[in-house]
């Protein structure tokens, strides 16, 4: 009899690669979910059962005593479906999210204020968390390994690809659409925040199975191998629909247009990095980086987002051109003498590794 795998969820961005992932290693495989949102990127030979995730009772009814050799959490209430797979599955793999770790949500808990680059697995939670969002996520954790020693968590950073119900580079891809060439960016689009594509999501998931030993009461950082600023994101995007783009650098805290492509109100690094992943369970990206923005783009440019649409409104972006000039043009304008001080003033520091740099002779010209 071969292995057998529940996943619940499984038609999101990253269930797909999960659940097909299982099939090619020989797991008879179903996925357990509402049914309101069905893909053809999972095959039609595989069982869908139609409940509630979020209602443990109609799970159970729905199961009808099933047990399974793994079962993944990815949907529903994590917190109720742990205590209800004890004993019906041998292996429990959950996914969570980044927000566990302190800081994430609220920079200013930590010192210095901001999260370290890069956040591994053994940097301090937010137990106790005053955001009950936050604390919740935690929290759940803890009730998965108290049910589950074994079990594997995988915290999401921000997910992207086909299906993403929060398409952050729909904020550049619009605007593009729309002829806009002017976007403005934070403190030079300097930062970098963890971001993971659907397809190496989903296929980071299934090497738990690979590595059952080694994934056991771990929790682990899901990422792409590398990991981009937000102006480096930008001009993927531009690259991938052709067009250049005048980006213009603000001060963060006049920068406030850039604030739903940043994902929070501050620029600071949210970098969680994935080398326990790497190292435990041999992960390496199925689709670079680089190649999966450009990806998404062009399906955002071919499947565009319903304007004014609720996913459109989740994003929290007014696309507000005309404010967005005034801003520019505003800025410009006052700082027009002192960049024509800063351009004037040359503190005659030159990198030492840069062609033609030679320290002595820098030296011996000054002295």
């Amino acid at each position: 009899m071969p292995p057998t795998a529940l996943v619940i969820g499984g038609t999101g961005p990253t269930g797909p690669g999960v659940v097909n992932g299982l099939i090619e290693r020989g797991y008879e495989t179903k996925i357990l979910h509402t049914g309101n949102h069905e893909v053809d990127t999972i095959p039609p030979t595989v069982e869908h059962i139609h409940t509630n995730p979020f209602r443990i009772a109609e799970v159970e009814a729905a199961l009808e005593g099933a047990t399974f050799d793994v079962v993944y959490a990815m949907y529903g209430r994590l917190r109720d479906l742990a205590p209800f797979f004890v004993g019906r599955c041998g292996q429990f793999v959950a996914v969570g999210g980044v927000p566990a770790y302190k800081g994430f949500a609220r920079p200013k808990l930590n010192w210095p204020p901001g999260m370290l680059v890069p956040i591994r697995e053994t940097a301090e939670r937010a137990v106790g968390d005053s955001n009950d969002k936050v604390a919740k996520i935690v929290a759940t954790e803890d009730i998965v390994f108290d049910h589950h020693p074994s079990a594997s968590i995988f915290r999401y950073p921000l997910i992207y690809g086909p299906g993403q119900i929060n398409p952050r580079e729909w904020l550049i891809v619009r605007r593009i659409i729309d002829g806009r060439r002017r976007v403005i960016i934070a403190d030079g689009g300097l930062t970098l925040r963890t971001a993971a594509y659907g397809p190496n999501a989903g296929h980071a998931l299934t090497l738990a199975v690979d590595h059952l030993d080694a994934a056991a009461g771990k929790a682990y950082n899901i990422s792409d191998e590398h990991v981009l600023t937000a102006r480096q994101t930008i001009e993927i995007i531009a690259a991938a629909l052709d067009v250049e783009l005048d980006i213009v650098n603000l001060p963060e805290d006049l920068a406030t247009p850039v604030r739903p492509f940043l994902g929070g109100e501050h620029p600071l690094h949210q970098m969680t990095g994935p080398d326990l992943l790497i190292s435990d369970l041999g992960y390496r990206d199925l689709v670079p980086a680089v190649e999966a923005i450009g990806l998404t783009a062009q399906y955002l440019r071919d499947n565009p987002i319903e304007r004014g649409s609720i996913t459109e409104m989740r994003l929290q972006d007014p696309f507000d051109y005309d404010a967005e000039d005034a801003l520019i043009d505003a800025y410009r304008a006052a700082i027009g003498r002192a960049s024509e001080l800063a351009a004037a003033y040359d503190p005659e520091f030159r990198d030492r590794y840069a062609p033609g740099s030679d320290d002595w002779r820098l030296v011996e010209a000054k002295n």
